[in-house]
Order: structure tokens, then sequence, then C-alpha cells
């Protein structure tokens, strides 16, 4: 039974309004598929914003958390544990990464990335060199370190005066990026797949010379792979499609399967530079987080599941095609694997949370990013029933969308 008087009119009583949930309050998951209060199911093409990677309460991480739950919750840092260790034995055993620094999102992830970077050129080339190079539209956090290195400027305002230092270029632009970088640029930091900014992808030749730029000016190149990392994209971490590894990588939502974890991982070369006393977490490496997130490290780094994100990207690829076929409202698919994004053309732009709406009323559930693209990032283990449920079920979305008229 759920309590029928916590309600959607209760948030706007009792909750701070930087949010503006849905009419439905989810009360139970399993897989891909969502209950409500009411008895009412939804397929979950948001997975949580691309936090559920393996859906809802899958066996195994249930199993995990309830092992440890009866073992160690917390201790602190005084202390490590052991699925702390394990997990970052796990985490440089399968990536570029020597040293892993634990947190509990990707905001505190980039946060300690940053601070890393600018340590590390402060350590061996003083301090003038200190400036960050990021790119427009990207999103890394919503610290105000974090959400001044990202290039929205939405996010920015009201808060100033943000941290300086700090330039925005064009993404994919290698001109761009060749013209702002100098001997005292400290980090250039990119998402490999832009997430929030529309689920734009690094062009290959752009990442690689980003690579070869910080080599050329002793800068370091730090990986934002909160949305790509943990199989979204077909790889373990979307760095590995590129054929080039960054100095600093952060990774957050799915790494925990819907439990809060982060990460920032770096190299024997870097990582001195977050020396005793410099930077910290209380709740980093938690045992609880841990123990989860090594499960799902286990069950993603697995070549079929890894293979069948690509075959299940297909299937969204050919559904949302032929959706547009029929109603016209789409000019390009964009994004790697199981990271979708479907951009609207010019006449529906701004109209983005009108098809996320329409789509939750025929009980599929999906994104947006940003006014002008809809977004799916559901579970890497989605059956293909569901995969073909949902868009059923976005369909009809779109069709009640594009008969009300863009004006409605």
């Amino acid at each position: 039974m759920t309590d029928q008087t916590l309600t959607r009119d209760l948030f706007n009583d009792v909750m701070v309004p930087n949010y503006n949930p849905q009419a439905i309050i989810p009360v139970r998951g399993k897989g891909s598929r969502v209950w409500d209060q009411q008895g009412n199911e939804f397929i979950d093409f948001a997975g949580g914003i691309a936090v559920n990677a393996l859906g809802h309460c899958h066996p195994r991480l249930v199993a995990a958390l309830k092992e440890q739950a009866d073992k160690l919750w917390h201790l602190s840092n005084v202390y490590t544990n052991e699925p702390a260790l394990a997990l970052a034995k796990k985490l440089t055993e399968l990536t570029f990464a020597d040293k892993v620094f634990f947190a509990n999102s990707g905001g505190e992830a980039n946060e300690a990335a940053f601070k890393l970077a600018r340590k590390y050129a402060y350590d061996h080339f003083g301090p003038e060199k200190n400036e960050i190079i990021s790119f427009t539209q990207s999103f890394h956090g919503r610290t105000l370190f974090t959400v001044s290195v990202g290039g929205q400027q939405k996010y920015r305002k009201g808060f100033e005066p943000v941290p300086g230092g700090i330039t925005h270029c064009p993404y994919n632009d290698i001109a761009a990026l060749e013209a702002a970088i100098s001997d005292k640029t400290c980090a250039v930091v990119m998402e490999p797949v832009q997430g929030e900014g529309g689920i734009i992808c690094g062009d290959p030749a752009f990442i690689k010379r980003a690579r070869e730029l910080c080599d050329q000016y002793n800068a370091l190149l730090v990986f934002d792979e909160v949305q790509s990392g943990m199989g979204r994209t077909g790889e373990l971490y979307a760095y590995m499609g590129y054929g080039i590894e960054p100095d600093i990588l952060s990774t957050a939502k799915a790494l925990g399967g819907g439990f809060p974890v982060g990460a920032m991982l770096t190299t024997d070369k870097v990582a001195p530079s977050l020396g005793f006393g410099t930077h910290g977490s209380t709740y980093g490496g938690n045992p609880l987080a841990c123990a989860v997130a090594n499960e799902v490290v286990d069950i993603i780094n697995d070549p079929q599941v890894l293979a069948d994100v690509l075959r299940k990207r297909q299937l969204f690829e050919d559904g949302l095609n032929a959706i547009n076929e029929k109603y016209q409202v789409f000019t390009e698919l964009r994004g790697k694997g199981l990271l979708v994004g479907a951009a609207l053309k010019p006449e529906w732009h701004g109209k983005a949370a009108k098809f996320l709406a329409a789509a939750r009323e025929h009980n599929t559930m999906i994104l947006v990013a940003g006014p002008n693209v809809i977004r799916m990032a559901p579970s890497l283990v989605i059956p293909d029933e569901d995969i073909k449920a949902g868009l059923a079920g976005l369909e009809k979305g779109v069709a009640d969308v594009v008969a009300a008229g863009p004006d409605a």
C-alpha cells in the first residue's frame, strides 16, 4: 500500500522549487518497468538520467546491498574498507588509471578533478598556470566551480561572481581550441559525449587534437564521463572508443546503478598533487555504495552486455526513424550506444518538455536534453520487448503533440 497523502501537490508545499516533477509519483520498479501510486505501469527510457544502467531492483545489486548492510555502513576516511579497496582495484585494472578518489556524485567527482588539475599545475609549473579550457553547452555539475567550468550561462546566472580562469570554446572546433590553449592552460575539460548540451558526440579528430595540444602545452586532459561512462556507449568508458587516454576521468551516475557514488580516476603522475589533507569527502568510499558499485562493474563489463548495447541502439534508431517518417518532428538522431538524442525540427524548438509529458501520458518515461532535444538513457539490459513497447508509447505521445500543433 502507498501513502495517498503524499501527493505531487505536497511537493509544492514542502520542497524548494528548483525542480518541477511530473504529475505521477513512482513507487516501485522492476527491470525497465515502473509503477506509480495508482498502479499505472510505465516503460522507463529515462533510467534516472543514465543512472539505472541495470534497471530497477536488479537482483544482484539488491543482494550485494543487503549483504553489505549486515556488515558495515560507514567508517569515515580515517579508515579504509574492503569494498572501497576492491572497487578501486577493479577500476584501475580496467582503465588507464592508477589511482582513484571516491565521492558521492558526478559534481563532486568533477570538483575533485578540477581541483587536482590546478593543484598539479601549481606544484609542477607555478601559480600562473591555472587556466581551464572548457566548451560551450557542456555540463559538469552544480557546485560553483563545476557550474563555472560548464558552458551554459543559464546555470551560472544569479550566482556570480564565479571562479575565474575559465575559457569556453565551441565544441568540436579544433581551430578555436588551438587559438585558446597556451602555456597558462592547466587543463582541457570535455565530455566525450555532451549530455545536457544536446547529446553531441565528440569528433574523433577533435578529441585526438585535444590530446596532442595538452601534451604540447603540459596541460591535463580531463574527461567528464559521468553520463557517458559505465557501458553507456558500448565501451566501459567512452574514451576507449577514441584511441586516446585522458589524464583524469570523472565517473558517477551508472557506477552505482542507482546508489549514490562517484569517482575520480587519474594516473600515478598526477595523483600525488592531492596529498594528505588537500581534499576529502565524508561519505566518499562508503562501504554500501562501493559494494553495490563492485557488482555493477562486474555485470556491465561483460563483452556480451557491451555488444548488446550497440544492438539495442539499432532498435531505438529503427523505431525513432519510423516515428519520424510518420510525423516529421526530428532533424537527426544523436549520441552513441544507449545515450540516444532526437533533435527536434525548428518549429518544435523549445517544446521538448511537451513530448516528455505526452509520452508519459502513454506510459513511456523519457528525458530532454535542453529544450530542443528529447533524450533516452534506458537500462543497458532493457529487454527488446520493452524497447518496442516504450517506442509505441512514445509514438502515441508524438502523435498527440503533433495533432495539437507547435503553438498549443
